[in-house]
């Protein structure tokens, strides 16, 4: 069900809002829980093996040029880039004579490099390094990876093999239990760029914990999901990182019920 264009103008927008995410097959959040470990024990989340085996179908069917990417395994026939993000990629290979050298933590299979690759690939050098769970960087090596694409289980697995001039965080801080602890594991990397997108945030001093739920016309899957404070997620990386650029992220309507919003960032690092 969905409120016609001639309701429309006697609804005010929340309510609209609303009565779409009630009876539309889109992803909706749950009410405000007290605790991660709590928000896990009714949920079934981004480690089951029957999401990994759909974003890798997809993203083999990427790779083989049948669609052009995925996002969350859903495919997409026609590129539609992330201009921001793009820009911010740019600006650390401009500030790198030409290469490019990325940590993507959460990237799963390469969704945001095969998106962008058109461009990217025109750079002297790129290189493309994924920290995912264990059971994708398994998929990840066994089907995907090449001479740009590489997969690790962990930040000093990648570190040990790469000096990364730009970190990329997309959609995936807010489904981390510490989120704060894993930007502070990143920031010793020393890149030049800092990119954050898709990230929820809200405008309070606080960081607000729900549970996330998917239809399963995507997959079947409930997890825990932060809106992060925009203020406390600038200050945690204030002491390595100046603010470059803000921009609204993705469009999310659901979002407004939970006076939260997707947001991204690009920091450049503070020289000493």
């Amino acid at each position: 069900m969905k409120i016609s264009s001639s309701f429309r103008q006697w609804f005010p927008p929340i309510l609209i809002d609303t009565v779409n995410n009630i009876f539309s097959n889109t992803i909706t959040f749950s009410s405000q829980v007290s605790s991660w470990d709590f928000a896990v024990r009714d949920c079934v989340g981004y480690d089951a093996a029957s999401i990994l085996n759909n974003v890798l179908d997809s993203t083999l069917k990427v790779k083989q040029g049948i669609a052009s990417y995925e996002r969350d395994s859903v495919l997409f026939y026609k590129c539609e880039y992330d201009w921001s993000i793009l820009s911010g990629l740019m600006f650390a290979s401009a500030r790198n004579s030409g290469r490019l050298n990325v940590l993507d933590f959460g990237g799963a299979l390469g969704s945001s490099y095969f998106q962008h690759r058109d461009f990217l690939n025109e750079l002297s050098e790129v290189r493309w390094n994924i920290v995912e769970q264990v059971h994708f960087v398994q998929a990840g090596r066994d089907h995907i990876q090449d001479h740009i694409l590489r997969f690790y289980s962990s930040i000093p697995e990648c570190l040990s093999e790469n000096r990364p001039n730009a970190i990329f965080l997309s959609g995936v801080l807010q489904y981390l239990p510490d989120p704060f602890d894993i930007l502070k594991s990143l920031m010793i990397s020393d890149a030049d760029v800092l990119i954050i997108d898709k990230t929820i945030v809200n405008d309070s001093q606080s960081d607000r914990l729900y549970i996330q739920h998917v239809p399963d016309s995507i997959y079947k899957a409930s997890y825990p999901c932060w809106s992060l404070s925009e203020s406390k997620l600038i200050n945690a990386v204030s002491s390595h990182y100046s603010l470059k650029a803000d921009f609204p992220s993705l469009s999310f309507p659901v979002l407004k019920l939970i006076k939260s919003e997707f947001k991204g960032y690009i920091f450049q690092r503070i020289v000493p």
